[in-house]
């Protein structure tokens, strides 16, 4: 509690602020009153502040270490002697591999497209022979589809504006294909797959 004395000026400026105070303010009324009645308390004796606890010692922990994530798997590679004999089959049906390696710019339209027909029929028979496949949609090409989130993108490519995430509604332009079954002819004891077409020597 502070022992400074206003003066004059001051008490009557506190004086007249206390009057209007006590005509508008019913509770600042009654707390002077109370104070009038009752005196201004005695100060309170600060209280001494408790020592404080002592404080445990904390136990240090161990830092843990960081989780690693497994390896990535290392990529696989295609099996070298089957993607050789398929080469070897459109090969022998087909002759593919002469046709391809052919320079075809002396020959007419007309030309190619003969030599193509060949070409087409052989490779039709290796894969009607030798695989099963079916379109990876079954929707027709042209239809409008909506890709949802978790789709197979392995399966599936995205083209054209590719913004934000899925769902994706689009046009399928290709049905593309998957191969359901494989039957590969076995290979003999000591056959080099790596000679696609063996050369011919005419006696």
């Amino acid at each position: 509690m502070s022992t400074h004395s206003p003066n004059l000026l001051s008490r009557l400026s506190l004086a007249l602020a206390s009057f209007f105070s006590i005509l508008s303010r019913p509770g600042f009324a009654a707390d002077v009153e109370r104070l009038r009645r009752e005196g201004w308390p005695a100060p309170v004796a600060p209280v001494a502040a408790a020592p404080a606890a002592p404080v445990a010692p904390v136990a240090l922990v161990a830092p843990v270490a960081p989780v690693t994530p497994p390896p990535a798997p290392a990529p696989q590679l295609a099996p070298e002697t089957a993607a050789l004999q398929l080469l070897g089959l459109l090969q022998r049906e087909a002759r593919f591999i002469d046709f391809v390696q052919e320079e075809v710019q002396a020959y007419g339209d007309a030309e190619i497209g003969a030599a193509a027909r060949v070409v087409h029929e052989g490779c039709r028979k290796v894969l009607r022979e030798h695989f099963t496949l079916e379109p990876v949609r079954a929707e027709a090409e042209g239809s409008r589809l909506t890709l949802q989130p978790g789709f197979d993108a392995a399966a599936v490519r995205v083209t054209g504006n590719v913004v934000g995430q899925p769902p994706f509604t689009g046009t399928l332009g290709h049905r593309g294909w998957r191969a359901s079954e494989t039957r590969l002819p076995k290979l003999g004891q000591g056959h080099d797959a790596s000679v696609l077409a063996q050369a011919e020597v005419e006696l």
